[in-house]
């Protein structure tokens, strides 16, 4: 969430980082969706397309929102390992919650808890949250601090968030920065 304060009366610990390669970046990916959506070639429409995207990076700009958490250019190297591991847990995590539905309601044991953070960033807890989330039968409900509430379809999920292989490998791609 960004201060209301003008950048100069900030303090120092709370200005964005910006940079110029932030801009660039996100000229990049404008330009490569744009072009994805469109796939046209001819000069007024590639014109229009240029105009919106300057637009787009001119109103960005003015409103301060290119910085390092808006474009994380950092994590573009390491997320791919991520993803790939991620992938397995969904997978796996599917197979189970599928196998619990299979065996009906006693195998199933809902469960809520909140559990300890090590991301730094709100970032890196944002990466962590959705990664619950998008693991089968888990939910990340609520973000506060250092601490994320979890609720669980079956009570083995949380034994396993609380093993912290996930925790960690957010942890690593949040530092690796």
């Amino acid at each position: 969430m960004k201060d209301n304060k003008p950048l100069d009366e900030r303090p120092a610990d709370k200005k964005a980082k910006y940079s110029p390669s932030h801009t660039l970046y996100l000229f990049l990916s404008l330009v490569l969706f744009w072009w994805i959506n469109s796939n046209y070639s001819n000069l007024l429409i590639l014109s229009l397309g240029a105009a919106s995207i300057l637009l787009v990076l001119f109103i960005a700009h003015r409103m301060d929102v290119i910085d390092h958490e808006s474009q994380p250019t950092h994590l573009s190297l390491k997320v791919p390992s991520y993803l790939f591991w991620l992938t397995k847990e969904i997978i796996v995590s599917n197979i189970s919650v599928v196998k619990h539905i299979w065996l009906g309601n006693t195998s199933i044991s809902p469960t809520l808890v909140t559990i300890d953070t090590s991301q730094k960033t709100d970032l890196g807890k944002v990466i962590y949250a959705n990664s619950i989330t998008l693991t089968p039968g888990t939910v990340a409900v609520d973000i506060v601090k250092n601490r994320i509430t979890i609720h669980a379809l079956i009570k083995e999920n949380i034994d396993t968030l609380k093993a912290g292989e996930m925790d960690r490998r957010v942890t690593e791609l949040e530092n690796r920065c």
